[in-house]
């Protein structure tokens, strides 16, 4: 998933969707409508807007676009740059969930991500890049390392 919510501006959100089931060639056409209404269903605000083009959506409808196309492809991994920039703090909190709603369904996530504390929630491990370096790694869940984390990125 692009940092930049690449989504197709001039085709509808339901074609957006669609394109993501090039993901997966080989699955029937009956799954890929249920793998939409899925997306549906958990993107209601993208249900209402499925005939609109991309470009009249706002920024946040717009990674939910992104994420949705992704996810309509059922991805055994997930590399995500950069989710919460330039959206506003509700949206961020939305995307988050559904980032730990695909790690609980066992999707391998990569995320690169500036939010710190918002990243940490939905972690396993940390690893802090500077330059090209690991300047340190560790356990999400372990307090010293988070501890050492934040004492690392207030530097």
């Amino acid at each position: 998933m692009p940092e930049d919510r690449r989504i197709f501006p001039s085709l509808t959100v339901e074609e957006n969707l669609t394109l993501g089931f090039l993901q997966v060639p080989r699955r029937s056409a009956a799954a890929n409508r249920a793998a939409l209404q899925r997306i549906y269903r958990r993107f209601p605000r993208l249900a209402e807007r499925r005939r609109q083009d991309g470009t009249t959506l706002s920024g946040g409808e717009q990674q939910m676009l992104a994420m949705a196309r992704v996810m309509v492809g059922e991805p055994k991994l997930l590399l995500v740059d950069e989710p919460s920039e330039g959206l506003a703090p509700m949206i961020v909190v939305d995307l988050y969930a559904i980032i730990a709603e695909m790690k609980r369904a066992g999707c391998a996530i990569l995320l690169v991500e500036q939010n710190v504390a918002q990243a940490l929630d939905v972690c396993d491990r940390f690893v802090v890049i500077e330059r090209g370096r690991i300047m340190l790694s560790g356990d999400a869940g372990a307090s010293s390392d988070r501890d050492k984390l934040f004492l690392t990125i207030a530097v």
